[in-house]
């Protein structure tokens, strides 16, 4: 007989094998060994997400050219991973919560943030180019996992003011070996915070395979411990990530607590510009994943259902290059930075201390000016 604890722990183990309704050539293929039965997406809301990733994948290669003009000072690609960021931003709403890390401009933009103001803080421009508390999206992360610790502390106020808002995190699997990851799912689990842990398993930290990071069979298997469910999906099949994501979604709103998602990708591109992916992974192993894309994947679907054709696969993508031109011309005029603002933004209320730094740097302005003028 099971026992209760049994039971218990067995509602919290991800499938064994990753999640996949699609597989890379279209078909759909039967769910073995999952642990739960996942409904295939509807055909518009897979036309929704395949729309979206056009979009987004041209925006991230129009993100990435800017750095060779000096137009950014740095971008991380998120290629490949498509199906992550767009499946997981279209299956929360506008007053769902959503922390980012510095690899997710393609979900900022998903979101409906402007492709500009995203693309601010890796200009230099400011250190959040949108309104977070308007957009209900915490500025990008850079340190790895500090904003887990936000994102559920932002989820137990929204169960504390008795909303079913729920919280969105994304993080890379190396982010998992960083403290702040196991506080944040620790906090979240005891307090039954309504949190989604989304791990992006691109299989690289920077340089460093995941081999060398841990040796748990699965990144969903770090749920068990702190008591939180947990699913493995596989992050290039976006019928499989909105699955998923719904029952993620479902679970937190319904007052069961956190959901830890690790979905298995692969990032085509080095980690930053400044980065050089050559010397630590093989060819053959980018050519092995460029054969699982996410966006050929859902088209073929949609075709051999015929959900899609020519004509919308043309307009898609003219309205994609349409996207890159807008935000060619407009990241090509210089912005004028007020050096005051660097004061902007800090703290709700300004503390005594950062007014005496701004009346500080003013007063060096003001004496600067002074000289020029003289």
């Amino acid at each position: 007989m099971e026992t209760t604890a049994q039971a218990m722990t067995a509602a919290l183990l991800p499938s064994p094998n990753p999640v996949q309704l699609i597989d890379p050539t279209g078909a759909e293929v039967e769910q073995a060994g999952t642990r739960r039965d996942y409904p295939m997406p509807s055909a518009a809301r897979l036309r929704e997400i395949w729309h979206a990733m056009v979009l987004g994948r041209r925006f991230d290669a129009q993100a990435t050219a800017l750095t060779k003009q000096g137009r950014l000072a740095v971008y991380p690609s998120s290629r490949g991973q498509e199906a992550c960021q767009v499946g997981a931003i279209l299956s929360i709403t506008a007053d769902d919560w959503f922390f980012p890390t510095y690899r997710d401009s393609m979900a900022l933009a998903s979101r409906g943030i402007d492709p500009i103001e995203v693309l601010s803080l890796l200009r230099g421009d400011s250190h959040c180019g949108y309104d977070p508390i308007a957009t209900h999206t915490a500025a990008q992360c850079t340190p790895l996992s500090t904003q887990l610790i936000h994102a559920a502390g932002a989820a137990y106020g929204e169960k504390r003011r008795g909303t079913d808002h729920v919280a969105l995190a994304f993080i890379g699997d190396g982010a998992t070996s960083e403290g702040d990851f196991h506080e944040a799912l620790n906090f979240a689990a005891v307090f039954e915070a309504p949190v989604i842990f989304f791990v992006q398993n691109n299989k690289y930290a920077i340089s460093v395979p995941l081999s060398k990071q841990t040796r748990a069979p699965s990144l969903a298997y770090k749920g068990i411990g702190y008591g939180v469910a947990a699913e493995q999906v596989d992050g290039n099949d976006p019928a499989a990530v909105l699955a998923v994501m719904d029952h993620a979604v479902e679970h937190c709103r319904s007052g069961k607590g956190p959901f830890l998602i690790e979905a298995h990708t692969y990032r085509l591109e080095s980690h930053t510009n400044a980065d050089d992916a050559t010397r630590y992974r093989s060819s053959d192993e980018v050519t092995a994943w460029l054969e699982r894309d996410p966006i050929a994947r859902v088209e073929a679907w949609l075709r051999g259902r015929g959900e899609l054709n020519d004509d919308v696969v043309a307009a898609t993508r003219a309205a994609a290059e349409a996207l890159a031109a807008e935000v060619r011309e407009r990241m090509n005029t210089d912005v004028t930075v007020d050096p005051m603002s660097l004061f902007d933004n800090v703290f709700a209320q300004r503390t005594p201390q950062l007014d005496e730094a701004r009346a500080m740097v003013a007063a060096e302005l003001a004496a600067d000016s002074q000289e020029v003028s003289s």
